[in-house]
Formats: structure tokens, sequence, C-alpha cells
């Protein structure tokens, strides 16, 4: 199952808010591309380390993380095209937006009982979590189930490719000096075969 999914279905079996901050910086990486900004001269391109992180706070029921209001809502999906899959970790690694982020997150943590899904929370967002998860999956599930969602919207994105965007961004979000993709010493790690979440 994936993260996302997972996450959501807990936040909704608790009654909780649902966080999904990997939206977040998928919305900033889209916002960036948007722009024009320059993913590869931070010093040159002053934006780049300003990039919005929540810009809209809605009332604490709602599920966030990603962009609301009719103005925004059809750019919703596009969060998840190839282009801004494989800028998002470039984005994710400048210091001035993780800051901003994490402030943001932190905040959103302290108005009350939240689940998150993103790829430092128990590490770096929220290391005194009272109950952190690592989940995993396969790239080959995670690029096939990627491919689908492409593929349902109209989107002719091969395999192969998805794949090595997928392996790309791990690599770097690994590497990252700031933040860098591992998971709490104290999580509890859950190694799923591929599964469907239920609907019932």
């Amino acid at each position: 199952m994936e993260k996302p999914v997972a996450a959501r279905a807990l936040a909704s079996s608790l009654g909780h808010l649902y966080l999904d901050t990997g939206a977040m910086y998928r919305a900033a990486a889209y916002l960036a591309l948007h722009y024009g900004v320059d993913l590869d001269n931070e010093r040159g391109d002053p934006r780049a380390d300003r990039a919005p992180s929540d810009p809209a706070r809605p009332r604490r029921h709602r599920e966030r993380g990603l962009p609301r209001g009719d103005r925004r809502r059809r750019h919703r999906t596009k969060l998840f095209d190839p282009e801004v899959s494989s800028a998002v970790s470039t984005v994710a690694a400048l210091p001035g937006v993780r800051t901003a982020m994490v402030s943001e997150q932190r905040a959103i943590a302290d108005e009350g009982p939240v689940v998150m899904a993103g790829r430092d929370i128990g590490t770096v967002v929220l290391p005194d979590a009272r109950f952190k998860f690592y989940l995993t999956a396969s790239v080959e599930e995670r690029a096939d189930r990627r491919a689908k969602e492409f593929a349902e919207r109209g989107l002719q994105v091969g395999i192969e490719e998805v794949r090595e965007q997928i392996e790309e961004r791990d690599r770097l979000d690994r590497n990252r000096a700031v933040a860098p993709l591992r998971p709490a010493e104290d999580a509890i790690r859950i190694d799923r075969p591929p599964c469907k979440p239920r609907t019932s």
C-alpha cells in the first residue's frame, strides 16, 4: 500500500487531520517550474530559496498538503506530472525551502493530533512523535503504480522512465545534505508485499 494511502486511511479511522508533506514539496516544485525559477542556481535566483510552503491554511478538519480552492484545484493533478517528479528532490534539498516547510509542518502538528506522511517526519519534523512507521515497497511496485496513474490521466510515460525517476529521486533524497531520507531508529518498519487498499 502506498504511504499516503495508508496514512490517509489511518487518519480517517482515528478522526485526525491528515497531512501529505510530500505534496507540499511537489507544490513548491510545481510553482518553481511554473514561474521559471532556476533550480540549479539557488544563489543566482533568490526566488529559489523562497518557494511557498502552504499558502492557504484551511480549517483543521480539512486535509492538508495539496493545493486548495477553485483556482488551485485544476493544478492538483499536475503535482504528479513527470517534470514535477523530476524537480521535486532538487527543490526539497534547498535549505530555505526545507526550513519553511518544516516550520509550517511543526506549526500544524502543534494545533492538534495529525497523521503525517513524508520522508523526514520521524527524523526531522517530529523526532519526538509518539508513533512512527516506515513503509517500504519495491521500486517495481511503485513504478507500476505511478505508470498506471499517468495512464489514467492520459499521459503516456514508459515504465522504464518512471522507474528511473523513482530511483533517481530516492538516490537524491538519501544523499542530500539536509534531512536525508532514512528511517528513524525507533520507527516501526513495515515491509509489505503488493496489496490493494480496502474499500470498505
